[in-house]
């Protein structure tokens, strides 16, 4: 799979994990397309260690996943922020 591929991908999948998620994600185009690719990553790797799993294969389940990979990353990281909150304006 080409760089701008997995971009495009990592931009669609963050895109749809931001959608999917309640509340709101302080985050910018790149910083979303870098979630996504960090979903994508992340489900990839997990996926290569059963048998017959391959890292870069781009499949339709494969997306599905990099939109799971990155949710499950958004869930982390509002856990982790979720006691910071903003006072005043």
């Amino acid at each position: 799979m080409g760089l701008i591929a997995f971009l495009l991908i990592g931009l669609v999948a963050g895109l749809l994990a931001r959608a999917l998620m309640p509340g709101k994600q302080g985050m910018g185009l790149l910083a979303t397309t870098l979630l996504g690719m960090a979903g994508s990553l992340m489900v990839g790797l997990l996926g290569s260690l059963f048998p017959g799993g391959r890292l870069f294969s781009l499949q339709p389940p494969g997306i599905l996943m990099s939109v799971l990979g990155a949710v499950l990353i958004l869930l982390v990281v509002g856990m982790a922020g979720g006691g910071r909150r903003r006072v005043g304006n």
